[in-house]
């Protein structure tokens, strides 16, 4: 399949005919007609039937619809990055764990992306465990998170952040008059409210609860670790946050801090470690079967990478 026959294919799937797919275009009816139906050639499906209401698409045909816009975006995108990369402009791709990217990720990556004109830094968030892969792989540059299980010999792996993680409920939550710590037994009883960062295996979220052995029926999944801090103010259930994102609820008694036996609730030496890996430079002269050499990257890039984006560890 052809970048021209997927064009042709978003844009009637778009505006729900080909006439107006064609005239989006700026090309024939014919010629849009041609494209769909080499797409239906070599993907044995008809993709879309014409009804009296209009395109009705077959279940291959919305599959379809949705990788062709994600196949031409990806296509404008690289087009957009050569361009830029041959006028002089650089791009640092960074992965960060979901607790990261919403916590400190922004105005870490703003701070070193201000350090350097001709840098942009493209953030994208994903499972920890996939961080290895992502660095062999060179998909990513740099990637902060939990430190990985193994790091492979081609890998720096540096700590640069220590952050702290505390089990909180609303003021009218049962928990909130507590003075001592709650058993075990009770808390696997309690509705937790957990971020992203609860789904996986790796970071501390998940190891909290593995050590606890929260139920899953337990667990309620948000979009972020904000929205379960919210609902948990309701007095709903106990969440897991980031004492800095939570010291003004905490202190305005919106929020409270909940003890529990192998739960954090912010006491010294229940910090997590926050680290960056990057993939290491082969040496001067290695063998072909090296893993390829990094693009070069002027120092004050390559010195801030090292400080903000070669820790592999994070939250």
């Amino acid at each position: 399949m052809t970048p021209a026959q997927l064009r042709a294919f978003s844009a009637t799937a778009r505006l729900g005919s080909v006439k107006a797919a064609a005239a989006d275009l700026a090309v024939t009816e014919a010629a849009v007609s041609l494209h769909i139906a080499h797409l239906r050639r070599e993907l044995g499906d008809k993709l879309f039937t014409r009804t009296g209401s209009g395109l009705a698409f077959t279940p291959g045909g919305l599959r379809l619809a949705s990788r062709a816009a994600q196949m031409l975006g990806l296509q404008d995108q690289t087009v957009l990055e050569v361009q830029q990369a041959g006028a002089g402009r650089r791009l640092l791709r960074v992965a960060t764990s979901s607790l990261f990217a919403e916590y400190a990720a922004p105005g870490l990556i703003e701070l070193f992306a201000g350090r350097a004109d001709d840098l942009d830094v493209e953030l994208s968030v994903h499972d920890p465990q996939r961080f290895p892969l992502l660095l062999l792989e060179r998909a990513v540059d740099v990637a902060i998170g939990p430190r990985p299980a193994t790091v492979d010999a081609s890998m720096s792996c540096t700590h640069f952040l220590n952050y702290q993680v505390i089990a909180v409920v609303g003021a009218t939550h049962p928990l909130a008059a507590r003075t001592g710590p709650t058993g075990v037994a009770e808390l696997r009883e309690q509705t937790w409210l957990l971020g992203p960062s609860a789904v996986g295996r790796a970071g501390i979220v998940p190891s909290v609860l593995r050590r606890l052995q929260i139920p899953e029926d337990r667990q309620r999944i948000f979009q972020s670790h904000t929205a379960a801090v919210d609902e948990a103010k309701h007095g709903t259930g106990v969440a897991l946050a980031v004492t800095f994102a939570v010291s003004k609820d905490l202190a305005d008694g919106d929020l409270g801090s909940s003890a529990a036996p192998n739960c954090p609730r912010g006491a010294p030496g229940t910090s997590s470690p926050s680290a960056t890996a990057r993939p290491r430079p082969p040496p001067p002269n290695s063998a072909a079967s090296s893993p390829p050499r990094a693009p070069p990257r002027p120092c004050c890039a390559a010195r801030g990478s090292r400080r903000a984006g070669s820790v592999r560890r994070s939250m």
